[in-house]
């Protein structure tokens, strides 16, 4: 799958994917920005700045006409929020690209941010919290983080919390904005069937005039060159230095020793995720990251399932997961267990991470399948376009190349046994560990007694 690259005049990225077979193309504009970059007394604003623009702009001026402009070409418009990233999207017919790139444009430069939607949406991203903290499925995750990158703003919900989505104001979105809703910030990735040509006059048309700002953001620093003064992320970041300019993230506990948070909730269930930090995003390990935590817990062949569901059938769902930042990462299993049963799972997991990290353990056959299962769930996730904005267009956001799918593929072949076994060994130590339970417990002793490697 082919990709083109082109920079507009003012710094914006358009990442171009032609996929002939297609009837549509989803046009995707990326934000290099996200929870990451805020306040302490403002945890949230990217997310709600999210809410917020769906709620009008200066072309397109409520919900109403916004939804209507894209329900009547028969589109899909969403968008996300992530720690270090945001992204709106747009689907459509290949005609209608251009109201695409128009409206997302809009969203970008124009949004208008009225203050009676800033109240009532309060209400809504409130109980968009509440619904998460009622899920411990989700909370255990959230936990998890909290944990590893405690005291930096990585660490933080996404959301927010509710006494801080209370404060938000529109002179904070439009701070947001300034600093990091800019062209030398943003990828505009297109993803179908498209005409190339036409595409890039469309870029231009809708996102060319967009100016740069003062802050040099993918180095978070003041650009010297565009003009004096400080930004508005440079005085939050004076008033709260956990934030943008956190330092870089240990890959060992700051305790030496394994750490355990838990937030004691009725649950029918016990939400467990136990892991140890990572590489960062881009890390030249990541094939060797994949592969070995597809032996551990990708899909139902994997270790864990089996050792877990299968032969004792303590949980519903387990697996591993692995996640980068730009500085850091992590590597952990996840699992729902029966509450009678958390201190076997635990055990059971430790177990096989002892299993990986020992020479002879993981079978010829296994490496073979962790790699075909690798590349099967990326060839069958690419068949969507929105999938293949997103691929190319994270990459040109986050690191220094953009990779295609053969040369991934290519990456993950190139997997040794001893490269997984080499890598194991340099993850799972008993002083890594890292704990988070959801549950109704109130004892971390009996859980601290069990993390040994």
């Amino acid at each position: 799958m082919d990709f083109q690259k082109h920079t507009l005049n003012n710094g914006l990225r358009v990442v171009t994917a032609p996929m002939s077979a297609m009837e549509s193309a989803t046009v995707q504009i990326l934000i290099g920005s996200g929870s990451r970059d805020e306040n302490v007394k403002k945890q949230g604003l990217a997310h709600f700045l999210e809410h917020m623009v769906f709620k009008g702009t200066k072309k397109y001026p409520t919900s109403a006409v916004i939804s209507a402009a894209v329900d009547g070409i028969g589109g899909e418009i969403n968008a996300s929020t992530g720690k270090e990233r945001t992204g709106y999207y747009i689907k459509a017919w290949e005609r209608y690209l251009s109201l695409a790139f128009d409206i997302l444009s809009q969203f970008i430069s124009a949004p208008i941010l009225k203050e009676r939607e800033i109240e009532k949406e309060k209400g809504v991203i409130i109980e968009e919290i509440a619904m998460y903290e009622d899920l411990p499925m989700y909370k255990a995750p959230y936990l998890f983080e909290e944990l590893l990158f405690d005291k930096t703003s990585l660490g933080w919900d996404v959301a927010g919390t509710p006494e801080t989505i209370r404060t938000m104001e529109k002179k904070d979105f439009e701070g947001f904005i300034a600093d990091y809703y800019q062209p030398e910030n943003m990828v505009l990735s297109v993803a179908g069937k498209f005409d190339q040509s036409e595409v890039l006059k469309l870029a231009q048309k809708y996102f060319g005039k967009l100016g740069r700002s003062k802050l040099d953001v993918r180095n978070g620093k003041l650009d010297n060159e565009m003009g004096s003064g400080k930004s508005h992320l440079a005085r939050q970041s004076e008033a709260n230095p956990v934030s943008h300019f956190s330092p870089r993230i240990s890959k060992l506990n700051p305790s030496k020793k394994p750490e355990i948070r838990m937030v004691n909730k009725k649950t029918e269930q016990a939400h467990i995720v136990l892991g140890v930090r990572g590489n960062r995003l881009g890390h030249p390990d990541r094939y060797k990251e994949a592969v070995l935590a597809s032996i551990l817990g990708g899909g139902m062949s994997s270790w864990l399932w089996n050792e877990i569901r299968e032969k004792r059938g303590l949980a519903y769902y387990v697996r591993c997961d692995i996640d980068h930042y730009k500085d850091t990462g992590y590597i952990a299993a996840r699992a729902g267990v029966k509450l009678d049963s958390v201190e076997e799972a635990i055990e059971v997991i430790l177990a096989q991470f002892n299993k990986i990290s020992t020479p002879g353990k993981v079978k010829d056959r296994e490496l073979t399948k962790a790699k075909e299962y690798l590349k099967g769930r990326l060839a069958l996730g690419l068949e969507d376009t929105h999938s293949v904005s997103e691929f190319f267009g994270d990459q040109e956001l986050f690191e220094e190349e953009v990779r295609t799918v053969e040369q991934v593929m290519a990456g993950i072949d190139a997997v040794t046994m001893s490269d997984v076994h080499s890598l194991a060994n340099g993850f799972f130590t008993t002083p890594k560990l890292n704990l988070a339970v959801v549950g109704p417990f109130v004892d971390t002793v009996k859980f601290q007694k069990l993390l040994k490697l």
